[in-house]
């Protein structure tokens, strides 16, 4: 984790230049990372995709891509695909503002509800979704394929906190 005070974090939507960064913090956080095909899917095809990332600026040193979120928006249902933040950024709150801004802009577009799969033995991340009031309403059996292991099914029965927020520093 970085010791800095002097970092500026700003989320903004997820662009195609942003990719090679966005690989490189999937890869660090996750045993079965997304393909570039998934991403360029996405960024450019999928309509109900909404996909922003956490920019840091350190004192004078160029901006780095620090943290993104992937959400789909299906009919009246917001559905957290993937949320990861660089190592060398975790514990600063990064994660709870991606977060955050996915949940206010897509309740803002009209979702009731969210929902997510996490590893079962992920409990750092089970601990941040229940701050956001998210709850454990299932389990999907052997979900992950590199080692089978359970998914925890959560939901957040009522985005009405989020709706009408004022936007949390994103940038357009």
């Amino acid at each position: 984790m970085l010791s800095s005070p002097q970092i500026n974090i700003k989320v903004r939507p997820m662009l195609m230049n942003d990719l090679e960064q966005v690989k490189a913090i999937d890869q660090l956080s996750f045993s079965l990372p997304w393909s570039d095909n998934a991403y360029r899917y996405e960024i450019l095809e999928n309509p109900a995709s909404f996909l922003w990332v956490a920019e840091a600026e350190t004192g004078g040193q160029d901006l780095i891509v620090c943290g993104m979120v992937v959400v789909w928006l299906i009919l009246d249902e917001t559905h957290i695909a993937t949320l990861g933040v660089h190592p060398d950024y975790r514990g600063l709150g990064i994660g709870k503002r991606l977060l955050t801004v996915a949940l206010e802009e897509t309740a803002r577009q009209g979702a009731n509800l969210a929902t997510l799969e996490v590893r079962e033995s992920n409990t750092v991340a089970q601990y941040i979704y229940r701050k956001f009031g998210f709850e454990n309403v299932g389990r999907r059996r052997r979900y992950y394929q590199d080692n089978r292991e359970d998914a925890v099914l959560m939901t957040l029965n009522s985005l009405k906190e989020f709706e009408g927020r004022e936007r949390f520093s994103i940038e357009s």
